[in-house]
């Protein structure tokens, strides 16, 4: 079968419709694609959303679990009485329940005013307010076990957090002190925090 040119008069229309029917295809190939690609980029910001949402539901949890843990380190300092004011009347009586226990021959205290601490190295202590009330010591000793068991039975016994800078000991003549061989002179001080939001 041959065509001339006397037979595009014939078909013009349909070659037109067929023509028209495959530019209408390929736009909406062309459409069906771009909504394609649209659809994929709202998925994929779809599914960032729901990664960052779980994220921030794992950090909370984990903020929430690190609370109750720090919550109970908050409380058990409370109880302590490191967090709040200075303890000095506590600190006192319970010096002188010390004294009744006769762990050492005898000692002689004296507590400076409050005053801001200043750890070495700085530290950042938040919401917190970081003091310390000086307390130099001079002890009598027999031996110098009875010092480690002063120290320990302070720590145990006493309400608050006594920080132990230094310890100097010296030898003394028993016969002229009444048995005393030894004397210790220790510096330290009580460690307290005051949260600044508190009342």
């Amino acid at each position: 079968m041959s065509f001339s040119t006397d037979d595009l008069g014939e078909i013009k229309w349909s070659l037109l419709a067929c023509l028209l029917c495959t530019g209408v295809a390929v736009g909406l190939i062309n459409y069906s694609a771009d909504i394609q690609q649209q659809s994929l980029k709202e998925l994929q910001q779809a599914q960032r959303q729901l990664n960052a949402a779980r994220d921030q539901l794992l950090t909370a949890q984990n903020d929430q679990e690190n609370m109750s843990s720090y919550q109970m380190e908050y409380d058990a300092l409370v109880t302590q009485k490191v967090i709040g004011s200075e303890q000095r009347l506590d600190w006192i009586e319970g010096l002188e329940r010390l004294r009744n226990q006769n762990l050492l021959p005898d000692f002689k205290y004296n507590i400076a005013p409050q005053s801001t601490y200043a750890p070495n190295p700085p530290l950042n202590a938040g919401n917190f307010a970081l003091s310390i009330s000086p307390m130099t010591m001079e002890l009598d000793l027999l031996h110098e076990g009875q010092l480690l068991n002063f120290f320990g039975a302070l720590s145990r016994q006493m309400p608050g957090w006594f920080l132990l800078d230094k310890c100097a000991l010296f030898r003394t003549d028993a016969a002229q002190n009444g048995g005393v061989m030894l004397k210790a002179q220790c510096a330290g001080g009580w460690f307290t925090m005051r949260n600044r939001s508190a009342p």
